[in-house]
């Protein structure tokens, strides 16, 4: 299925003050809106993933799995300052005729929500069933939440967090200073900063896996000196995003994950969590190192009618991308039953 493309072609204020002169926004929608618009399930994607979310969220997306277009109506858009629709750096500057590249305003997590905000009201969405996201997607989730409260009636938060930690922001930084020392970055061309950009996903990497995981995936079998399955895995991963994204992007993206903070504005964490009406689900991974296990039990704390469940998954932060099964496990209970309040037992789930 193609991206559609919502154009918006008003100014588009940002958090920061500044402005787009436009914004285009790419989106995947799949089924059909049911006469009374009940079954929107609304997916917010993490920072390099796109809007075609039965392609990288199988196992819990798709026919024949638990969000599936036969009952749902199902949307993903691909959020601003991404390289797969929307308007990024890499998107034409109508005031100069050329790519932004670097003179890209500063936005947020707000900004992206925003966006998100116009086009549920150009597709005649005014409530969402089903709002759910992880990681960075998770953030948008939280705020949408915040911010327009009424619209979303059930609320999934994966391996996400109230705001971005100091812990979260190195890793952010240290990928940045491994862009910036790449010379052609500032060439501003669209390959530019390429060899930076894989060194800035090995960084990356491996704050989404942890030591068990590559003490089992890439243990070496032999003797070798040198050719290291895990030095290997490293340079090949990080080629593969070269491959089908760009470093201005990922510049960006990276600071609008570091700007997340549900409290700014709103007198501080606890009193904004403390506002959302939504049915919440908030599910944590134990083995993350990225969004440590105590991030997801502080918002359920926080958030007024919200559930937890904390799962074990031997890929760590990427363990919402691949163990789909316990995920379809956990969700189907949540709905099945009010758990409200309370933590899921995942023993009973399985």
């Amino acid at each position: 299925m193609n991206t559609q493309i919502f154009k918006y072609n008003k100014p588009f204020e940002l958090e920061s003050g500044k402005h787009l002169p436009e914004l285009e926004i790419g989106f995947h929608t799949y089924g059909t809106l049911n006469r009374d618009a009940s079954n929107v399930v609304w997916v917010c994607h993490a920072l390099t993933a796109n809007s075609d979310v039965l392609d990288w969220w199988k196992g819990l997306f798709g026919d024949g799995f638990y969000f599936n277009p036969d009952e749902h109506f199902i949307v993903c858009a691909n959020i601003l300052g991404s390289a797969y629709g929307t308007t990024n750096p890499l998107s034409v500057n109508p005031a100069t005729s050329q790519p932004y590249y670097l003179t890209f305003p500063d936005y947020t997590i707000r900004d992206i929500v925003k966006a998100h905000r116009l086009l549920a009201d150009h597709l005649g969405i005014n409530q969402i069933e089903i709002l759910l996201g992880g990681s960075l997607g998770g953030q948008q989730a939280l705020e949408w939440s915040i911010m327009e409260p009424s619209r979303i009636r059930n609320l999934i938060l994966i391996a996400s967090n109230a705001r971005h930690s100091p812990w979260g922001i190195a890793f952010n930084e240290s990928q940045r200073m491994a862009l910036s020392a790449d010379s052609t970055l500032y060439d501003n061309t669209p390959d530019g900063g390429s060899k930076g950009l894989k060194a800035a996903r090995s960084i990356a990497l491996l704050s989404y896996r942890n030591h068990k995981t590559y003490n089992l995936t890439q243990q070496e079998q032999t003797d070798e000196l040198h050719n290291y399955r895990a030095a290997s895995y490293q340079n090949y991963q990080g080629q593969k995003l070269v491959n089908r994204f760009n470093a201005y992007s990922y510049w960006y993206l990276t600071r609008v994950m570091d700007s997340h903070n549900a409290g700014r504005g709103r007198h501080g964490v606890e009193a904004a969590l403390a506002t959302i009406t939504a049915r919440t689900l908030v599910i944590g991974i134990k083995s993350d190192v990225l969004f440590p296990i105590e991030e997801q039990q502080y918002l359920f704390r926080q958030i007024p009618k919200a559930a937890l469940a904390e799962m074990d998954s031997f890929y760590g932060h990427d363990g919402f991308l691949i163990d789909t099964e316990l995920l379809t496990n956990i969700i189907s209970s949540f709905f099945k039953t009010d758990v409200k309040g309370k933590i899921i037992d995942l023993q009973q789930t399985a």
